[in-house]
Parts: C-alpha cells; sequence; structure tokens
C-alpha cells in the first residue's frame, strides 16, 4: 500500500495539467500513487496523461464525465485510491519540492492523525508577490497532534481541499465525500472539520496554487451561486446534529455567512435571483446563528443585521452606486476622434442586430484565411444572415464579387462593429471595440503555435517588445467568446497563451477543408493560374518571420538551390504576410506567390513543402505531401523567440542545416523515402486531427445558428479521410 494517494482532476486545465504532474512524480518521496481523472478518454487532458501513464506504473488514470463536476472527480479519484493517506492536487496547481517528504515527516511526528493541515501558496498568474493565507490560522494552532475543540478556528471551510491530507480510512469509515457540485471544498471541508477527531499541522508551503487571470470559475457569474447556500446548509445542519459547542459553532457560523454576504453583494455573480438568495440567506441566518451570536463591527456588520432583519431593498441600497458606476465604465467607447466616439457612442444604444455578422482576417488584410471560410460556408447554411467583411483600403480589391463589405476606420466600420450579434475574426479587433452584451466574438487563430504566443511571450525580450502592452493584450483576448483549434496540441498551448473564459472549440479550421474537398482539376487550375510548367515538381519554399531580423531574407540563394537540385524542380516562393506587398511574379523556376490571396491555393499546388519554423507546415500536413524543414538557426530562433516544443525531435520529414543538405535530400530522393513518410505520419497523428473537411460547418452550425454541441458532425478519424490529390506524386 502506497504511503500516499494523490488525485489530480483535469477538467479544463490540460494547459497546466503537466506542471501538476511534473510536480509529483519529480518528488524526492516516491511511495505514492498518482491518480489523474480526466473527462474521458478521448479528452484534451487524457492525451497529456496516457504518456505519464506510459512512463511511470504509479500513474493510474481514472475518468469521471464532465457532468459530475469537481465533486465527482474527487470522489472517483478517492474510490481508486489505495494508499494510507490521500492527498487532492488541482490539475493547474504544483507540489513544491520535497513536499511529500515533509509530508511523511511530520505524519510520522504526529502519530495516526485524521487530517494534516498545510500551508499553501496562492501565486499570481503574471507578477506580484504570493501570498500564504493559511500561515496565519495555522499559526495559531498547538504543535503536536491536537483535538479540533482546541483550534476552534479551524473549521475547515475557509481552507481548500488541496491544503490538507486525509487518513483514506478516516474518510471511508465517517462516509465523507465532496458534497453537490460547486462550492464543494466548503462543504467538505466543514463535515471533515465535524467528524475529525486527532488533527495536526505543518507550517510550511506544500503546494503553490497558480491563480487563473480569469479568476476562479466560482467567482463568474450564474445560478451556480445558489449552491453556496446548500453548502452552508449541508454543514450547519450536520453541526446542529451533532450538538457543536458554541465556541466552535461561533467562528464556523462566521466564516460561513461572511462567504454568503461576498456573494450577495458582488454585483456580478448573481445576474438573476438577488432577492431570492438574500432570503433564503436570511432564513439559514436566523435559524443557525448561535445563541448570544454579536455581529461584527463596521460595514461588515451593518450586511450582518440587514442580513438577520431580512432587509433586502436596504442592503440592495448599499451596493447600488457601485454598480451604476461598474456598468458606466463597461460600455464606455475609446475610438480616437470626438466624432467618431459620438457616432459610435451613440450606435451602442441600438439595439443588437441578431442576424449581422462582422469578419475581419489579418488586421484587415483581405478576404482570406478562417474567416473568409467559415463566411463561404455561412452564405449556403445560413443564408438569413447578413455579412460585412472588414478590409484597409488598399485590400478592397481582393473581396470577392457579392461580398459586402467595409473600410476599416469608416462610418459605416463603427456601425456595424457596434450592431452586430457575431464578430468573427483570426486575430483581434481594436481595442475601442465595446464588448457588447448579448454580442459573440469567435477568435479562429491563423496557425498552430510551434513559436510562443500571447502571455507566454514575456519572457522574450525582443519579442515582447514588439508585441506591447500584454493587459491591453489580454483585454481583447476577454472579448472572445469561442476560440477555435485544429489539434489538441492547440488547445493546451492556447490556454496558457492566452488565458480568459472563452470556451475552446476543437472543429479545425475551416480554411483547411480545401485540403480534404480539392479534387485534381482543382490542383491543376491552381498550378496554371500560377505558372506552373506542366510536368514540373513544385516545391513550396515558405519561410517564417524572424522577431530579431529587419526586411525579408530568405536565408537561401534560391537560383543556386534550383541549379543544385536539377531541372524537374520550380519553386513557389511565398514569404511572411508581413512582408507581402500585394503582388505576385511568375517565370523561370522561381515563381514568387507571396502575394496571392490564398495561401491554400498555393498548398494545392505544390508537391511538397520547404519551411523552417512557419506555421504552415501544420497546415499542409493535412495534404500528407513531404515536407522538408531547412533548420539553419534553429538554436538562435528557439532561444530568441521561443518554441513549444523541439521541432528537431518531432519534424514532419526531413532536416537540412545548410544548403548543400538541402539540395542533397532532393537529390537522391529521401525528401520523400520512408523515412520521411513515417516522420510525416506521426506528425499528421498529432497536428492534423480535427482537420478532416467539415470545420467551417461545424462553426457555422454551433456559433451562427446555435445548435447544440451534441448535434454538430464529429470528426471523421484521419485514417479515414482522403486528401486532394498532389499533381505529380502518387501517394500509396
Amino acid at each position: 500500500m502506497p504511503r500516499f494517494s494523490i488525485v489530480v482532476p483535469s477538467h479544463g486545465v490540460a494547459g497546466r495539467l503537466s506542471q501538476a504532474l511534473d510536480s509529483v512524480l519529480a518528488q524526492s518521496f516516491g511511495d505514492f500513487e498518482l491518480i489523474p481523472v480526466c473527462d474521458a478518454p478521448d479528452a484534451p487532458a487524457a492525451d497529456v496523461v496516457t504518456g505519464y501513464a506510459e512512463r511511470d506504473s504509479r500513474v493510474t488514470p481514472v475518468h469521471s464525465p464532465p457532468s459530475d463536476g469537481l465533486a465527482g472527480a474527487r470522489n472517483t479519484g478517492l474510490r481508486a485510491a489505495v494508499g494510507g493517506h490521500v492527498l487532492f492536487l488541482d490539475g493547474d496547481d504544483v507540489l513544491v519540492p520535497g513536499a511529500l517528504a515533509a509530508l511523511d515527516a511530520r505524519l510520522d511526528g504526529t502519530g495516526d492523525v485524521d487530517v494534516l493541515y498545510f500551508e499553501h501558496e496562492r501565486a499570481p498568474w503574471w507578477e506580484g508577490e504570493p501570498t500564504n493565507p493559511a500561515a496565519p490560522l495555522l499559526a495559531r494552532t498547538p504543535d503536536g497532534a491536537f483535538t479540533p475543540d482546541r483550534a476552534p478556528l479551524l473549521t475547515g471551510v475557509t481552507l481548500p481541499a488541496w491544503s490538507a491530507v486525509y487518513r483514506r480510512a478516516f474518510l471511508t469509515e465517517q462516509n465523507l465525500a465532496f458534497p453537490g457540485d460547486h462550492f464543494t471544498d466548503v462543504g467538505f471541508g466543514g463535515l471533515v472539520a465535524l467528524r475529525v477527531e486527532r488533527v495536526a499541522v505543518l507550517r510550511t508551503v506544500v503546494v503553490r496554487h497558480l491563480l487563473r487571470r480569469q479568476g476562479n470559475r466560482l467567482g463568474l457569474p450564474g445560478e451556480h451561486h445558489t449552491e453556496l447556500l446548500d453548502q452552508a446548509e449541508l454543514v450547519l445542519t450536520r453541526a446542529a446534529e451533532q450538538g457543536l459547542p458554541a465556541d466552535r459553532l461561533k467562528p464556523l457560523f462566521e466564516q460561513l455567512f461572511a462567504a454568503v454576504l461576498k456573494t450577495a453583494a458582488h454585483p456580478r455573480r448573481l445576474t438573476s435571483g438577488r432577492r431570492a438568495f438574500f432570503r433564503r440567506a436570511s432564513t439559514l441566518y436566523r435559524r443557525h446563528r448561535p445563541d448570544g451570536y454579536r455581529a461584527p463591527g463596521g460595514s461588515l456588520g451593518v450586511q450582518h443585521r440587514l442580513l438577520a432583519s431580512g432587509s433586502y431593498a436596504a442592503f440592495r441600497s448599499l451596493r447600488a452606486a457601485h454598480r451604476t458606476a461598474s456598468r458606466a465604465a463597461a460600455l464606455l467607447p475609446r475610438p480616437r476622434g470626438l466624432r467618431t466616439r459620438l457616432r459610435y457612442a451613440a450606435a451602442l444604444r441600438l439595439p443588437l442586430d441578431r442576424n449581422l455578422v462582422v469578419y475581419c482576417a489579418y488586421w484587415g488584410r483581405g478576404y482570406a484565411c478562417n474567416p473568409a471560410a467559415i463566411h463561404a460556408k455561412a452564405r449556403e447554411l445560413a443564408p438569413h444572415l447578413r455579412a460585412v467583411f472588414l478590409v484597409e483600403p488598399d485590400a478592397v480589391g481582393s473581396v470577392p464579387p457579392g461580398v459586402e463589405y467595409a473600410v476599416i476606420g469608416s462610418r459605416t466600420y463603427w456601425q456595424v462593429l457596434a450592431r452586430a450579434k457575431y464578430l468573427v475574426n483570426n486575430a483581434n479587433f481594436a481595442d475601442a471595440v465595446v464588448k457588447r452584451p448579448g454580442s459573440v466574438h469567435l477568435q479562429t487563430q491563423h496557425g498552430t503555435p510551434l513559436k510562443t504566443m500571447g502571455a507566454d511571450q514575456a519572457t522574450y525580450p525582443v519579442v515582447a517588445a514588439a508585441t506591447g502592452s500584454f493587459a491591453r493584450l489580454l483585454a481583447r483576448v476577454d472579448r472572445w467568446d469561442y476560440n477555435l483549434t485544429s489539434n489538441r496540441h492547440s488547445t493546451e498551448m492556447w490556454e496558457r497563451a492566452f488565458p480568459s473564459t472563452h470556451e475552446t472549440l476543437e472543429y479545425g479550421y475551416p480554411r483547411n477543408d480545401v485540403y480534404c474537398t480539392a479534387s485534381a482539376e482543382d490542383v491543376a487550375r491552381v498550378r496554371k493560374e500560377l505558372g506552373v510548367p506542366d510536368g514540373k515538381k513544385a516545391l513550396l519554399y515558405a519561410p517564417t518571420h524572424r522577431d530579431y531580423a529587419t526586411g525579408f531574407e530568405t536565408g537561401l540563394d534560391l537560383a543556386e538551390f534550383c541549379e543544385a537540385i536539377g531541372d524537374d524542380y520550380v519553386v513557389l516562393l511565398r514569404a511572411h504576410y508581413f512582408y507581402d506587398r500585394g503582388t505576385s511574379r511568375g517565370g523561370g523556376r522561381i515563381i514568387d506567390v507571396t502575394g496571392h490571396r490564398s495561401s491554400e491555393d498555393v498548398c494545392l499546388a505544390a508537391d511538397g513543402l520547404i519551411t523552417d519554423y512557419s506555421s504552415i507546415m501544420f497546415d499542409y500536413a493535412n495534404l500528407d505531401r513531404p515536407i522538408v524543414v531547412y533548420a539553419d538557426d534553429w538554436d538562435v530562433y528557439r532561444e530568441t523567440r521561443g518554441v513549444y516544443f523541439d521541432l528537431m525531435e518531432l519534424p514532419p520529414g526531413r532536416v537540412a542545416r545548410t544548403p548543400a543538405e538541402l539540395a542533397a535530400v532532393f537529390r537522391d530522393g529521401s525528401w520523400a523515402d520512408e523515412t520521411a513518410t513515417s516522420l510525416r505520419a506521426a506528425f499528421r497523428e498529432r497536428f492534423c486531427q480535427f482537420d478532416d473537411g467539415q470545420a467551417a460547418e461545424r462553426v457555422v452550425r454551433r456559433v451562427l445558428l446555435g445548435e447544440p454541441p451534441e448535434s454538430i458532425p464529429s470528426v471523421i478519424p484521419l485514417a479515414e479521410r482522403v486528401p486532394a490529390p498532389a499533381a505529380t506524386l502518387v501517394r500509396s
């Protein structure tokens, strides 16, 4: 029997889960079992956990459906536990080094206690000093093992479940489990404290709680706040049945109602039913108030007295001014120019147009990428919706005939942004755009992240300087309602890079649908448009942007490269979109396609891809055609830009470090041999999970038509997809 069973629920924290598991497996004390609790075998966290279970026999995953919530996940893990003591660790928390050794030593010193409470740190997600909220409370407890009457302030309801280790036999004998769906720590902590007979504390930090930027899920608006009253009633009722002494009942009552009053007074937590919440809380207050109880002083005491008397009108008036000021600040428009601000403010007072969708791609560069693919599918599936594409003045020519557009900065631009029910973008709308209640913002992204993004860029000075204010960046992220991903890797990395409360849609990238739907005729048409000679193999060369460089440098002498590989090939040069000057040049063996509107068309035309670290490799992999990585400055790029994984260890095909090596893989044919094919297959398995040709339909049905998740078409397995055929290569 292991000394410890460590239960780690993982719902919604796939991006941080590896940190939690690593912190456990790295402990110097190794006598434990680690029980990650996943939603289902195909959930994002399950992919993370499977690798750990294969590498370490102490990892034993179990599953609990999302509908059972955090309480259900912990209870499932508890039922699977066989260790002498149980520790609950949230999936976005970590054990500090030496934590288990410290717990083991303390338990040896205190003897067989039912619960050992310990200190924990709350670490800000961005910057600032960690806090240790349990330290003052634990400092006032006896030094050795003690009975609960010697520390009446240790009620359990103010400490999270992961701030203690529990004797498993005690939990089993007392039939203790996590109650309800929300605020389960309040109920569990209170019930444990009521039943415990021997307690001890460890005045050392054991868990580091990583605060989420979007805050605790329990702080979000919703009806779930009524469950706080359920938990308070459960604990107080059990205390009454047990005949809890007054010196223990008073702090329990006071701590529970401090949480209740905080919720009742918060203007955004209870979006409806505030009066009913207050009245029920008032009834509970009077029913369970200890004999002779005296309310605290100050404004908190006023709230106690109003709650005791049931004076909701007076309580509401106490917060009315603050709520009014908050609403006014939230709707304050911020565009430049007095006339523009006034017009925008006037438009914001008009009702939302529930049939209006506004699209934008690459900060207005044109009709392109995921927004364009969603727009095209919406014209088919939701023809009742009016669509407006936002473009810069010099990109008007990219808009196809029949597509309504607005020039960025124009009067129409601000009008449609103010009135639109749906806003779809692959980057971000301007800072001045107000997120109106009832509007729906869809972030489609425009690639799979190899390089660090969002908040993860902060530790790379060159990138951080170019990014600007991270506070402003994250304020833009807060407007998102949905965020689109094309693979589980992206799901995890976006959660880290763009922390907020939006919902992730694992639907695939709509722009990549064409890779499964295009025909041989489509491929031939595009090649002809680009000027690819018949019978020639077209190699797409698509290098990425270097943050540490100025201007565009290919890093490769294409003329020499073409000479070295022979006459069978032509090269399609596509620079990063930062260097798009709106023109395409053809002719000879090097065809510049940087200005071609559709990167998808260019990929269809190419028989193979040469890139360095561009995210185009993830999209092109859907075509199941050869990819060669030209990594002449990988070490510099990795150190200055930051990356999420080592591309050299997980390449999509052959890797070349010098021009000579690059030419060699084409001369000897190894760019498309069995080894290259095997590397590409593994890469596709990891990064082509959701791009099956139906992504646009899933997005339109879920976001624009409001269909329930269970009715959305499921993803076609990778093995069953048929990519668009290449012009000169035969796929086995």
